[in-house]
């Protein structure tokens, strides 16, 4: 068993100021993500729709109200709600409201490396890039094609 205290675990921003909380590592996890998320209002869970190839993702809300942007619309999730994406399923969730949003994510198998961004390939026309971690934060380069962008 572990046991970690959610406000000793110093946050991880991931390129901006949003509370992130990693717990996985604290709690010894080794097939599941989970990151704990404060957003205040106009703050995102990450930065744009994108989808894990290799991993579901589930988001619980434990306060505030949370919107998801998915292929389909958005999608609104409220205190005492959760919200599953499928391996595949692009999405981007954000605070749009007023209120701050605290909200748990879990993700397995843990370690997704396969992210995808719905941008088309301007060499053969692939659908969605793959996003490739870079010293500046990420390019993206096609599954298809082989053709790279910087990010």
């Amino acid at each position: 068993m572990e046991r970690v205290s959610i406000d000793e675990v110093e946050p991880s921003a991931l390129g901006s100021d949003v509370d992130r909380r990693g717990l996985s590592e604290p709690l010894g996890a080794t097939d599941v993500a989970l990151n704990r998320y404060r957003l205040d209002p106009g703050e995102r869970f990450s930065g744009g729709l994108h989808a894990h190839m290799d991993q579901e993702e589930i988001f619980v809300v434990v306060e505030g109200e949370a919107t998801f942007e998915t292929m389909d619309g958005d999608v609104s999730v409220g205190a005492g709600e959760a919200v599953r994406f499928a391996p595949g399923e692009f999405q981007s969730g954000k605070n749009d409201g007023d209120e701050p949003v605290v909200a748990f994510a879990l993700g397995a198998p843990r370690d997704s490396e396969d992210v995808r961004i719905p941008q088309e390939c301007p060499e053969c026309g692939h659908e969605n890039m793959r996003a490739v971690p870079s010293d500046d934060g990420f390019d993206l380069r096609c599954p298809e094609c082989g053709a790279e962008l910087e990010g």
